[in-house]
């Protein structure tokens, strides 16, 4: 039984497909046809994005998906090439290699670092990192990301070329072309058509994909015309399966791509827990972060060695799938078995399918990225927030793609930093008739208690805002004093400090010896025995004394005021 279970947690899918229940096959069967029709124009396009040849990204859709249906704790989660990354995996290897076969190879590696990193990060449970992309630097990373796909593939669309490599070069490009009268119309105009119709069904008939009918349709249309030599088409796929693909990589290009592999890590993990763990919720289950983590390797390594690219969960294709009747593991497996039998059988195919269909295949799903009412949200309730947003945005469409990785990271750092230094602070008092002590600032008729000043501050204490909540606590004591009020004590209401290091412990000591000079006592209520117990280790003492002992410490704010006062509350029902 032991070794069951251990199979069963190294191997969730094949423990699923061992006890499959035979009421979910058709649903299964169903939705991985449905997926497949969109598997195949996604992949090829978004090899495309990553300068790579259409084939590899039907590589890089058939081998993780087989690889993650035995070892992927999500049941439905479809993964493959995906919008986000392939700008970055074209970032990263376009500038080492011309050759398609260069360029194959490395993104085989790239994939495969991608799969060590995300292993590595598994066996030491680091499945917490993808919080260091909070949600304003997410959406406007994805709205960075957007921008250049767009104006990558705006030019494939309409059936001309640009040689502009930055944003700013290539909107010079494209705004040339246009007013200059070098759209070809015949691609402009059947992506235009594909684009429409995607988004038409997509927004009026849902339940038909709407990626299906405008590929297919653009095919059926240049094959009966006779078009495919007038207008850029993908071209007939080799008819062969995965193989590997690594040969002539350097030992300096592969130390060269750990960087972006790092980044591309973070990125593709980041999406597939949020979506494993939406449709996780969805079905009443829960999802092991660091057990997608290692399958998002695992499946990243294979595809690497076997001809493909760097693939993370597709938040377009999972829920076509779940909508499709998916229920288990197996409606990956018929998509991935349906994509080989489609390059055996019938890869001629897509000589007929024009580059500006799979552009507007491409454009779709980068649309999709963007959400500018996300952002315009962000700056009515925050506006930190929504300038944290607007500058991963800018960091990633101006600096570059790699470096928006870093930008963002260290934005949402700052942004942690931000919170933490700059935390609520707030003077306390009563408000009649009603239990606890409540923000002065926040109830006009609270009022301060006659000999305290109750100071709450609402962030752990460390080396950024020690210096703050010292002269935050002095300024309410100062302010006291000019009020007339006289003070004996001061109460911190120490709840949410969750810990206090030993800058900030030098700060709290300089603190209480201001109080000491002006005969007032420091007492710190509520705060938790952890942090108590730091302070007890950091051995502080006053004239050979410990400076904090058990009258330094309060249950609550209310007992201390109780017992300063020596006597209850008479304001409320003390048994309300």
């Amino acid at each position: 039984m032991a070794s069951l279970s251990g199979l069963a947690r190294l191997f969730p899918g094949l423990h699923t497909l061992l006890h499959y229940d035979r009421s979910w096959l058709r649903g299964d069967l169903v939705a991985g046809i449905v997926v497949t029709a969109l598997l195949i124009p996604a992949g090829m396009g978004y090899a495309e994005v990553a300068g790579l040849p259409p084939v590899t990204g039907l590589y890089a859709t058939i081998v993780p998906l087989l690889v993650y249906a035995f070892v992927g704790p999500s049941r439905i989660l479809v993964l493959g090439p995906d919008s986000s990354l392939a700008p970055i995996i074209a970032a990263a290897i376009i500038p080492l290699a011309v050759v398609d076969e260069d360029r194959i190879a490395l993104a085989g590696v790239l994939a495969i670092e991608v799969g060590l990193v995300l292993l590595v990060a598994a066996v030491l449970r680091l499945g917490f990192v993808t919080d260091l992309l909070s949600k304003p630097i997410r959406i406007g990373y994805l709205n960075g990301i957007a921008l250049i796909v767009l104006l990558g593939q705006l030019p494939k669309l309409l059936g001309f070329s640009i040689e502009g490599d930055s944003v700013i070069e290539q909107v010079r490009d494209i705004v040339y072309a246009v007013t200059h009268s070098e759209i070809e119309w015949l691609p402009a105009v059947i992506g235009i058509v594909c684009l429409a119709v995607i988004f038409g069904l997509k927004r009026w008939r849902k339940s038909i994909p709407g990626v299906l009918v405008a590929v297919v349709g653009a095919i059926i249309v240049v094959a009966a015309f006779g078009w495919q030599d007038r207008l850029p088409v993908a071209g007939a796929m080799p008819r062969g399966l995965p193989s590997p693909h690594l040969g002539g990589v350097s030992w300096h290009d592969a130390l060269s791509l750990l960087g972006p592999a790092a980044g591309i890590a973070l990125i593709a993990f980041a999406d597939t827990s949020v979506l494993s763990r939406t449709f996780a919720a969805r079905a009443g289950t829960a999802v092991n972060p660091n057990q997608e983590m290692g399958a998002v390797g695992a499946a990243n390594i294979a595809g690497g060695f076997l001809g493909g690219f760097a693939v993370s969960a597709s938040s377009s294709r999972t829920p076509v799938a779940e909508q499709a009747g998916a229920r288990t593991q197996l409606a990956s497996l018929v998509g991935a078995v349906l994509i080989v039998v489609f390059i055996l059988v019938a890869p001629n195919v897509t000589a007929y399918l024009p580059s500006a269909a799979l552009a507007a295949v491409v454009i779709a799903a980068a649309v999709s990225l963007v959400d500018i009412p996300g952002t315009a949200a962000l700056f009515r309730i925050n506006r930190v927030d929504g300038a944290l947003s607007v500058v991963a945005f800018l960091g990633v469409a101006l600096v570059g793609v790699l470096q928006g990785i870093i930008v963002a990271v260290v934005l949402s750092l700052v942004a942690f930093v931000n919170l933490a230094w700059r935390p609520y602070r707030t003077e306390l008092g009563r408000v009649p008739g009603l239990r606890g002590y409540h923000d002065l600032t926040r109830h006009p008729e609270a009022r301060p208690v006659d000999g305290v000043v109750i100071v709450r501050f609402d962030a752990p204490l460390f080396f950024a805002n020690g210096g703050m909540f010292d002269d935050y606590v002095r300024s309410r004591v100062v302010a006291a004093l000019a009020d007339g009020r006289s003070v004996h004590t001061v109460i911190i209401a120490a709840e949410p400090i969750t810990e206090i290091d030993s800058t900030a412990v030098d700060e709290l000591v300089e603190l209480d010896d201001f109080l000491r000079s002006q005969e007032m006592n420091l007492v710190l209520a509520e705060m938790k025995d952890p942090v108590r117990d730091q302070l007890t280790r950091y051995h502080l003492e006053v004239d050979g004394r410990p400076r904090f002992d058990e009258s330094s410490f309060a249950p609550t704010t209310g007992a201390k005021i109780d017992e300063i006062t020596g006597h209850l509350r008479s304001d409320i029902d003390p048994t309300g």
